[in-house]
């Protein structure tokens, strides 16, 4: 069940929090395989099984990016933040892979609130997440991603949008 927080003060008093995990999303060869042909990162360790079998981890591997770039659609499963315009994706900061993602895992993603700062634009949300593999000994991911979150004007009546 996605975790409803009323508002900006709601998140300010959350912050410092482990939010939770998201459910587990299979990371299937097909899905690296429109990866490595959506970014040109065709990599024989991603996108050849046979060759990969012979290599260092037996198996095709996600891309790291691949691993970043599922963060923002399984932290959703995790939380919401209620009356904002929108939340825009502001940047990440001290990414690391400190474990490979075999073609065929299972990942999740867990969500702890950082920071919060007012800004002339909107608050800065500053979570670090972490992408753990089903089985796996570390996390495949690491990572403190900042998002822009913009209030909804008062006489608004505009959705929330995500990116």
């Amino acid at each position: 069940m996605v975790r409803v927080i009323d508002g900006l003060d709601e998140l300010d008093g959350a912050i410092g929090t482990h939010l939770g995990w998201s459910g587990w999303f299979e990371v299937t060869q097909e899905r690296i395989d429109a990866f490595a042909e959506l970014t040109g990162d065709r990599q024989w360790i991603h996108v050849d099984p046979e060759r990969a079998a012979r290599g260092p981890f037996g198996t095709t591997i996600a891309h790291g990016y691949l691993v970043l770039a599922l963060v923002p659609s399984l932290s959703a499963q995790i939380y919401t933040i209620a009356g904002l315009r929108m939340v825009v994706n502001y940047g990440a900061g001290r990414v690391r892979f400190p474990a490979p993602t075999p073609a065929g895992s299972r990942v999740r993603v867990g969500v702890e609130l950082v920071s919060l700062t007012a800004t002339p634009r909107g608050h800065q949300l500053v979570e670090r997440v972490t992408v753990e593999r089903e089985g796996g000994g570390k996390p495949v991911c690491v990572a403190e991603t900042v998002a822009l979150l913009v209030p909804r004007p008062e006489t608004s009546d505009e959705e929330t949008a995500h990116d």
